[in-house]
């Protein structure tokens, strides 16, 4: 009898654990909670999307055990990125200011201040700005290497070739499937 419960016992315990191991164990970077101001960027690295329009991480993935990235972004001019993948995330976007075109998949969304989107991972998305000053906070969920693609783009100084730019996008868990949208 003994051994019976200690089997189930040993059972229970291990199912349980292995639920734990789907959240990360550790230390986060500070632990005690944090402040990032309007303008800043946390760790003060600022990677601006395509040099001009602020990209500014807000809560970084070592703040958060690799489980999420915030990110603020403020469009200066009417762009937005390639139709890509995301091949390890999700991502949303809730949009502060001003008006965006999303693609998600074959369908295109029309938002405007208030509105969010779901972006699913392994479907192509993109979007694009439509008015003259916009503003997103984004999140992606799991943070996976996005600060470091972006800080990647920056670092060329200069916007990169295609293939440098599907090459540094492959190394992110990205797969860029499309050129970006553009206005008529």
């Amino acid at each position: 009898m003994k051994r019976r419960k200690f089997l189930l016992t040993s059972a229970a315990l291990t199912a349980f654990g292995s639920d734990l191991m789907a959240f990360p164990i550790g230390k986060t970077e500070g632990n005690e909670g944090f402040l990032v101001k309007a303008g800043e960027a946390r760790h003060g690295k600022h990677t601006p999307f395509k040099g001009v329009n602020p990209n500014d991480l807000k809560i970084s993935s070592k703040d958060t055990l690799g489980q999420l990235s915030v990110f603020e972004y403020i469009g200066m001019e009417k762009t937005g990125p390639a139709l890509h993948v995301h091949l390890e995330q999700d991502e949303v976007f809730y949009v502060v200011e001003g008006t965006f075109l999303f693609q998600l998949g074959e369908e295109f969304h029309e938002l405007g201040s208030g509105d969010t989107i779901f972006l699913p991972r392994n479907i192509p998305h993109t979007w694009i700005q439509t008015s003259d000053r916009g503003k997103l906070v984004y999140l992606l969920q799991p943070a996976f290497m996005m600060e470091e693609f972006f800080q990647t783009m920056h670092d060329l100084g200069r916007a990169p070739t295609a293939e440098e730019a599907q090459k540094i996008s492959l190394d992110h868990g990205i797969k860029n499937v499309g050129p970006p949208l553009t206005l008529r």
